[in-house]
């Protein structure tokens, strides 16, 4: 089927929040209150850190205040990988904390192994399904690496086994696969929204006072207590966690190191048996492709294919639209992309399309803080992979708020923060070279030009 004809019918509109289970919404904030812990925002990372507070202590007092509905950003529009990387990656973790590695991996296991546990006791329904994550290799040059990294990872005591083309065809058929690498425990799929609105009612059940459509248009300090305005109220706490990713920052240093990246998915109808047998798929791993301008796909639990990625695009002057959330160009990009990769599916249509922004910085995983003497904490720059380190932000920004020293806060990775970006219209130049330059070495067998080399020497090296 023409790749235009399949998208015709594709609703413009995140499937995951397209559900009969989306929850009614909570009530704003109205009139003054106090707390001793005020939360901002209503995504991942938010909500994790709401629940954890409560769990750390009961009789915590904690106010989460979210501009819009819980879960309606990045939360509710990825493709619900939870993977147990704390670092986008063991190869990106490897290059900047080498000497810590040992211990991210690990710190990483075991928050997806509390994630696990989280949803099991809180009886959150999100098709939540330990099946690991395939990485495929479609060119050549592309399985080079693959060897030396999957040694590595064993090191680690990571689950990861090497497939070659056979094996990993068998395990998914597509005619593209030249080889692959299957980390059969350190990923699950979950369904993102549903965990967003599990993560809400776990919260409620805890005492958590949620208000959704309550931005909060003002922080002020008063050396005290930390007062947050929003459009009919305001809340006075003694500490603030800050979870809002890469909307208009309270804290104005968060600007200098976030940029708005905007990635797009596909969802198509259920594939009916006998389309499935076709594909196999027997383990419902995750997929990614090891291209620089990467693909990830994944089954939903009524066996349809989330399909998305190849385009980060970052809009000229770092903008942020609701009209970016959908981009024509890159749908029919991906469909043209889907029919390739499995072309045994030709006649399958789409029923979703959608965008959303991510918050990236320079280092590509999340970066921490704290300011107005200790009384507020961030957690940022998660770049795609938020779906389970926000849970490791969360506790992050916990213990620094409790001004304890942790095994987390002793981290370097939480102790520094990535370079900032240049300023405008150098920053939007810098990136388009840059997003030109890694397709430039996608189409040369992964050789990098100059100036990735350059970036590399910077420790800003870009490959996944």
């Amino acid at each position: 089927m023409d790749p235009l004809k399949a998208l015709a019918d594709a609703e413009r509109k995140p499937y995951w929040l397209d559900s009969p289970d989306k929850p009614e919404p909570l009530r704003r904030l109205f009139g003054d209150t106090t707390a001793d812990l005020a939360v901002v925002g209503g995504g991942f990372s938010g909500l994790w850190t709401a629940l954890m507070a409560k769990e750390r202590d009961p009789s915590l007092d904690v106010v989460l205040l979210e501009g819009r509905r819980i879960g309606w950003a990045a939360s509710g529009r990825n493709g619900g990988f939870c993977v147990a990387s704390l670092t986008h990656g063991l190869g990106n973790g490897l290059v900047r904390w080498p000497q810590e590695i040992s211990t991210l991996v690990r710190l990483g296991r075991e928050n997806l192994d509390e994630i696990e546990r989280t949803v099991a006791r809180y009886d959150i329904r999100c098709s939540f399904e330990r099946t690991g994550e395939l990485h495929v290799a479609t060119e050549q040059w592309q399985l080079d690496a693959m060897a030396e990294d999957t040694g590595i990872a064993r090191e680690l005591g990571m689950d990861v086994r090497l497939l070659d083309a056979g094996e990993t065809r068998a395990e998914v058929s597509s005619p593209t696969y030249v080889g692959g690498q299957w980390d059969r425990d350190g990923c699950a799929m979950v369904d993102p929204a549903r965990l967003a609105w599990g993560l809400r009612e776990a919260c409620l059940s805890l005492g958590v006072r949620i208000h959704e459509h309550s931005p909060v248009r003002s922080l002020r300090d008063d050396g005290t207590a930390i007062d947050l305005t929003t459009p009919h109220g305001k809340v006075r706490a003694g500490r603030v966690a800050l979870g809002t990713g890469v909307f208009p920052p309270l804290l104005g240093r968060l600007k200098n190191f976030l940029v708005p990246v905007y990635d797009y998915a596909l969802m198509t109808e259920p594939l009916s048996p006998a389309q499935l047998r076709s594909v196999g798929w027997h383990n419902r791993q995750g997929i990614g492709d090891l291209a620089n301008r990467f693909h990830y796909y994944r089954l939903t639990e009524d066996n349809r294919i989330l399909w998305g990625g190849y385009d980060a695009v970052y809009y000229n002057g770092g903008r942020v639209r609701q009209q970016y959330d959908q981009r024509d160009a890159t749908f029919a990009t991906l469909a043209a992309h889907f029919s390739t990769t499995f072309p045994q599916l030709a006649d399958l249509r789409f029923t979703h399309r959608w965008g959303g922004v991510i918050d990236t910085c320079s280092r590509f995983s999340a970066f921490f803080g704290t300011a107005h003497r200790g009384r507020l904490a961030y957690a940022a720059g998660y770049t795609g992979l938020g779906v389970g380190a926000t849970r490791f932000g969360a506790n992050v920004m916990l213990d620094l708020l409790s001004g304890e020293r942790t095994e987390r806060t002793r981290l370097q990775m939480v102790r520094e923060k990535p370079i900032p970006f240049p300023p405008e219209p150098i920053r939007s130049g810098v990136i388009q070279l840059t997003r030109w330059s890694i397709a430039q070495a996608d189409a040369h067998q992964g050789r990098r030009n100059l100036w990735l080399r350059t970036l590399d020497r910077l420790g800003l090296g870009f490959d996944s």
